[in-house]
């Protein structure tokens, strides 16, 4: 079975264990908001949580009382995300894949990035939709300066051996529903 393969797999299994933690309706963003706090007026790309992803908006409201937040939105396949400027008045619409971004808005540069996710495993490791736009995203803003990768999920969608190349861009903490996940 070549990499691809095993990709498939992971993601299969790691929907599934989501998508029964996300049914429970359990999910909060308490720690999230802890984390953030810690980086008040700093700019922070949060994402409008599909299907069973655990929502982070509760934590994106509190952070931008105090500084820009920005949602992503899919430019092209290949390309990396942009971030455009979110508050909680922003009037949404359907972008690419259904997710919902904001009409207008000023575009951010995001120095945190809260990043949706399959699964992960305590070393930072993460398995996502299989597009690289994080991994694009990531790299090249931590290429112009330092970028803090968070990603938020619930603690079920934890992982021990995940399929990961040199290209995936590692998770500096995992926030769940639970705590802190520092690799």
């Amino acid at each position: 079975m070549d990499l691809a393969d095993v990709k498939v797999k992971a993601r299969k299994a790691a929907f599934a264990r989501r998508k029964v933690v996300h049914d429970l309706g359990q999910g909060t963003a308490g720690y999230l908001s802890e984390v953030l706090a810690g980086y008040r007026g700093v700019p922070v790309a949060g994402y409008m949580a599909m299907r069973t992803e655990i929502d982070p908006s509760a934590a994106m409201e509190e952070a931008a009382a105090h500084g820009p937040v920005g949602v992503p939105v899919i430019i092209g396949a290949g390309q990396p995300l942009k971030f455009r400027q979110w508050t909680p008045d922003s009037v949404m619409v359907p972008g690419t894949f259904g997710a919902a971004i904001p009409e207008a808005g000023d575009w951010i540069t995001p120095e945190i990035v809260i990043v949706p996710l399959v699964a992960f495993d305590k070393a930072g490791g993460r398995l996502g939709y299989g597009g690289g736009f994080y991994d694009r995203t990531l790299e090249q803003l931590r290429a112009k300066q330092p970028t803090l990768a968070i990603g938020f999920a619930y603690a079920d969608q934890e992982a021990d051996d995940l399929p990961l190349e040199a290209t995936d861009q590692p998770l500096d903490l995992i926030v769940t529903e639970r705590g802190v996940i520092q690799p």
